[in-house]
């Protein structure tokens, strides 16, 4: 098993990420925080408050883009930090319970800009690969 949550792979414009795990829920948890581990450090991030949401699908890829999209939308509109994910899926829904907290500039130190989450050499296959792929247009 990999200890390595995630590493971001060599990719000509955008950020492409392997998330490590050898089931959904990690790897896409893993995924999640390496989504916000690229916005911000996340070592001043406290997980004080508590965001829960699902998502509806059958389809690995669909359901992985539609999460991450999900995620960019919550610190796009709420501005927040999130650091700690617990998913459950059971082959049709995808239960989302994520912790943070809102920015806090004096606080927190932004990284970079993640504009979406992209299809574009999409990889899911946890199960057999230990890990999956993904790319944000950055």
């Amino acid at each position: 098993m990999n200890d390595k949550r995630y590493e971001t792979v060599n990719h000509t414009a955008d950020l492409m990420i392997r998330a490590y795990g050898n089931d959904l829920e990690t790897s896409f948890s893993n995924a999640a925080f390496a989504l916000f581990d690229l916005l911000a450090d996340l070592s001043n991030v406290e997980p004080k408050e508590r965001f829960c949401f699902e998502i509806e699908g059958s389809d690995p890829e669909q359901l992985l883009v539609d999460f991450l999209s999900e995620l960019l939308y919550l610190f796009d509109t709420e501005l927040v930090l999130l650091k700690e994910f617990n998913l459950k899926y059971d082959g049709e829904v995808l239960r989302v319970e994520a912790k943070g907290e809102h920015i806090d500039k004096s606080k927190h130190r932004m990284k970079q800009a993640i504009k979406a989450v992209s299809y574009h050499a999409i990889d899911v296959h946890p199960e057999t690969k230990g890990y999956i792929q993904v790319l944000f247009d950055a």
